[in-house]
């Protein structure tokens, strides 16, 4: 799928970003790049409870989505969808995750962040598109409701794709952390059980989508 290209080359390309900031670095860019990566944290942190609301909708609504658009009348009103497109809309990426100061970030902080703007952005639009896709299907006319079918398994393998960016990130952030000294360096701005906490939050246990999505595009 589309969605999954785009995703597999962002993150390639975050990795050798998050990479080459490390190698052969100065103390003062090391130090730097602690600093970011604590700011970083705090972030994930501030942002837990909104990723957990969305993810726990978002597995709700899941079985319902995943092989392609309900058959039942009615979907677009269905609790499930719509909380999860409430919870997805719900989504911002405030300070360090905004675009214009996500730039200045350096070292293993900056794939981090890089990957939560990926998962924010295909999440919400994901969702957006789906409910507007279930719409076109119960109300539009039989071109928009083809229109719909055609394309809504981009929309289904987004939210696919948003989550397990998302649950790539713990990993991510313990490898940035033991890089960059661990605990001995970071001392107290940074101790290894919040980053072993935020590792588990933001974990494939915790947010990858099962089944994968079996709906082909112009189903």
């Amino acid at each position: 799928m589309r969605s999954a290209a785009l995703l597999m080359l962002s993150g390639a390309a975050l990795a050798i970003g998050g990479c080459g900031a490390s190698r052969g670095a100065t103390p003062q860019s090391q130090r730097l790049q602690r600093a970011d990566l604590v700011v970083v944290s705090r972030a994930l942190t501030e942002r837990e409870p909104s990723v957990r609301r969305e993810v726990a909708a978002t597995k709700a609504a899941w079985p319902l989505i995943a092989h392609g658009l309900p058959a039942d009348p009615g979907a677009s009103s269905h609790p499930a969808i719509r909380a999860a497109i409430e919870r997805a809309a719900a989504l911002t990426l405030p300070g360090v995750l905004d675009e214009h100061q996500a730039a200045a970030v350096t070292g293993p902080g900056s794939s981090i962040v890089g990957v939560f703007r990926v998962y924010s952005l295909l999440a919400t639009r994901g969702w957006q598109l789906i409910g507007a896709a279930i719409e076109q299907v119960e109300h539009g006319s039989p071109a928009a409701a083809r229109f719909a079918h055609a394309n809504v398994a981009l929309y289904i393998e987004s939210v696919y794709d948003a989550h397990y960016s998302l649950a790539q990130i713990g990993k991510r952030l313990l490898a940035g952390y033991k890089k960059l000294g661990g605990a001995a360096e970071f001392g107290t701005s940074l101790t290894q059980s919040e980053v072993d906490a935020l590792a588990g939050t933001y974990s494939e246990a915790n947010d990858r989508l099962y089944p994968h999505a079996t709906v082909r595009l112009g189903s």
